[in-house]
């Protein structure tokens, strides 16, 4: 940033400007905020790849029915034995359940072989509301339900059920979020600043950006701009609040160094802007990169992540630059109170616990960077035990919802593929030799009559194993290898199942194809701002170590600690853009200050001066962003629990380990050629007695 445009920000004019235009701003923004929910595609078209098979079958599964339904299932349980009035109680239920909105023909009830239980089908039309829908239509059946005591065990489940249960944590994620990111950061920064008055402007700086940022994403949402989903919306606010408040904290920490400089607040704060603003920018514009280098999964609710994470990102940037510098200033000096920092008084936290390390590391750099190294990739073994293969519903909650207990005893009753049939379209002349094909295949436990309109047929096929089981993803891949080769059949197979398996397979694509794409644009950029290009390649390799050693460590906790039974396939590609992007973050404050130094007194005399000046606020940055992202593990989904403890993980390995001590000593051991090819690989370290009085301790 332009040392006058940072003083032109920060002018006794301008920061006034700048309140109110973010004050107008967020009164405008805040009633859209609220509305973010309404702008959301939960539906399966919205995850799904438009180019899977299983999105081609679903359209046309439209011309014999309504593709956006979600049937639910009523399953009733008495271990003695069904009754002739439990049966009159579920046949009641049933017409009771036909009279609400959404709901089509229900079928039943149904009497299980061993006579233990029933079972109502209640097909339910989620159309444009998606799980909106769906969560209310479940509600009301399970109130009529529970306003009873029958003494008959009775549950809603099948898909229309766990979806419901889905949808129900999503619709409390954005609010425990908010609660548990805010108070996590709170708590922090009163430690950090210690003063009652100094961790409210930065709160404030970020509250208003994720109100804004939501503001923008339903704009674009509900114009069909971009796509937006619950998983998105949820991380969006743990994301703002954690990237926010690093950008608050590097931001705050110069102004108080440079208040010590300047008995001008407004002149100590434009030259805070102008030495850290360019950090801060090129950290935001990484992050926002590595979030739309997601555009290109295949995956639609991931490629739809990743702009709704960039505005986060890009909005909380500019309000870190704009809105707090000018609080900041208004507020004036006795924000830090009780520890004011002074006109020409001592920075003491240059002689602290980060100067002593930088001291210790450069006795021996290349021993220790070697150790570090061999240490991390031992951890990064860990990953042998990931197991990336998807979780069946019972196996994504924390918990045990109504909709998976009722799972639970409907596979106990009847065939589990009943309420969740895989289906075959194909043309109508060649139902035949599809039906022949089906009865050749392994796993199939019933075959219905082919249905033929337009031109079409449709088949629905029961599968033998749980339609969300590893075992019905294996029997779809084969039904497909079987109706594919019938001649002239163009034959989609469709249904829940092979949306699971379209997923799992997406995923695993896209993992392929965005990490590399992440690790060369971060590269770039990183080449751009430190001017060489040896850094740079250090820098990521420092990086994907890291995030190989937090995975590694994260899938034996998954296992071992939490007894998770495996990850998500998408889970890899998530902690890897989240910890290269966040992670560079780090380097990046870092480097930056070491190589404004490096300029005055040489890479060696840099690098321990930029460690000592930065050390302190880059960990408190790090536990900020842990601690955000380690609010994902309160939810009761295994997937987002999982994310939150891989990348606050991570973030702290990278924070505390990678960025202080293993870059520390690698800057130390290769010295001033690690700006190769820049001049400044060929400035001289400036001898210690050379160095000003307050310098002097950072190198000894």
């Amino acid at each position: 940033m332009h040392r006058q445009v940072a003083g032109a920000l920060t002018s006794r004019t301008t920061k006034w400007i700048a309140v109110v235009f973010w004050l107008a701003l967020v009164a405008f923004a805040s009633p859209l905020a609220n509305k973010l929910s309404t702008a959301e595609d939960n539906n399966q078209s919205a995850w799904v790849p438009d180019s899977a098979e299983s999105t081609q079958a679903m359209a046309q599964l439209e011309t014999f029915r309504d593709s956006d339904q979600a049937p639910a299932v009523v399953v009733y349980e008495r271990p003695s034995g069904i009754t002739a009035e439990d049966t009159a109680v579920a046949t009641a239920d049933a017409k009771a359940f036909g009279e609400l909105a959404h709901v089509g023909d229900v079928q039943g009830p149904f009497q299980s072989d061993d006579g233990q239980a029933l079972s109502v089908l209640v097909p339910i039309s989620m159309g444009e509301g998606g799980w909106d829908t769906l969560g209310v239509v479940v509600s009301e059946m399970r109130d009529g339900l529970d306003s009873r005591d029958t003494g008959l065990s009775v549950h809603v489940t099948g898909p229309g059920g766990v979806s419901a249960d889905f949808a129900k944590v999503f619709d409390t994620l954005d609010g425990r979020l908010l609660l548990v990111a805010g108070s996590v950061v709170i708590l922090l920064l009163l430690l950090t600043y210690r003063s009652p008055v100094l961790w409210l402007l930065p709160l404030i700086s970020v509250v208003v950006a994720l109100l804004s940022a939501q503001a923008v994403i339903y704009l674009l949402g509900k114009n069909d701009i971009i796509t937006v989903n619950a998983q998105g919306t949820g991380i969006l606010t743990v994301l703002v609040f954690g990237a926010g408040t690093d950008y608050a904290l590097l931001l705050v920490a110069r102004y108080r160094e440079e208040l010590r400089r300047h008995e001008d607040r407004h002149e100590a704060m434009a030259v805070a802007l102008h030495r850290c603003g360019p950090a801060i920018f090129a950290s935001a514009t990484t992050v926002v990169v590595g979030m739309m280098c997601l555009v290109f999964a295949d995956l639609n609710s991931t490629s739809g992540m990743g702009p709704v994470l960039a505005i986060g990102i890009t909005v909380g940037m500019l309000s870190m630059l704009t809105l707090l510098p000018a609080l900041l200033v208004i507020v004036g000096r006795w924000a830090f109170w009780p520890l004011i920092p002074a006109y020409g008084s001592v920075d003491h936290t240059r002689e602290g616990i980060w100067a002593r390390l930088g001291a210790w590391i450069s006795r021996r750099p290349r021993v220790v960077w070697v150790v570090t190294t061999l240490v991390l990739g031992t951890l990064a073994l860990g990953l042998t035990s990931l197991k990336a293969e998807g979780l069946s519903y019972a196996e994504s909650f924390t918990g045990k919802p109504e909709s998976i207990v009722g799972e639970e005893i409907l596979a106990k009753h009847f065939d589990v593929g009943v309420a969740q049939p895989a289906y075959v379209i194909s043309s109508a002349d060649s139902a035949g030799g599809i039906t022949a094909a089906l009865e050749d295949t392994p796993g199939i436990v019933n075959i219905s009559q082919p249905q033929e309109k337009d031109g079409l047929a449709l088949i629905d096929v029961t599968l033998a194993a749980a339609p969300d089981s590893i075992a019905a993803q294996e029997t779809v891949a084969a039904i497909r290898d079987a109706v594919h080769a019938v001649p002239g059949a163009d034959a989609n197979v469709g249904g829940d199942t092979a949306v699971l398996l379209d997923t799992l397979n997406a995923a695993e694509s896209d993992n392929r194809l965005i990490i590399p794409i992440v690790l060369v644009v971060v590269f770039f950029i990183l080449a751009v701002l430190l001017r060489a290009i040896l850094a740079p390649l250090l820098l990521i390799t420092t990086v994907v170590l890291s995030f190989g050693a937090a995975l590694g460590v994260s899938a034996l906790a998954f296992e071992h600690v939490f007894g998770f039974a495996g990850a998500d396939p998408g889970l890899p590609l998530f902690v890897f853009v989240f910890l290269v992007a966040l992670g560079i973050d780090y380097n990046i404050f870092l480097m930056t200050r070491v190589r404004e130094e490096a300029l005055k007194f040489g890479t060696r005399r840099g690098s321990l001066i930029g460690l000592a000046s930065t050390g302190g606020v880059i960990t408190s940055a790090g536990l900020v962003l842990a601690g955000t992202f380690a609010a994902l593990g309160t939810m009761p989904m295994v997937f987002l629990a999982e994310i939150g403890f891989a990348v606050a993980f991570g973030v702290l390995l990278d924070t505390i380990i990678v960025r202080a001590i293993l870059v520390t000593a690698l800057n130390l051991d290769i010295g001033g050629l690690i700006w190769w090819p820049s001049g400044l690989r060929k400035k001289p370290d400036v001898e210690a007695s050379e160095l000003p009085e307050e310098e002097q301790v950072l190198v000894g």
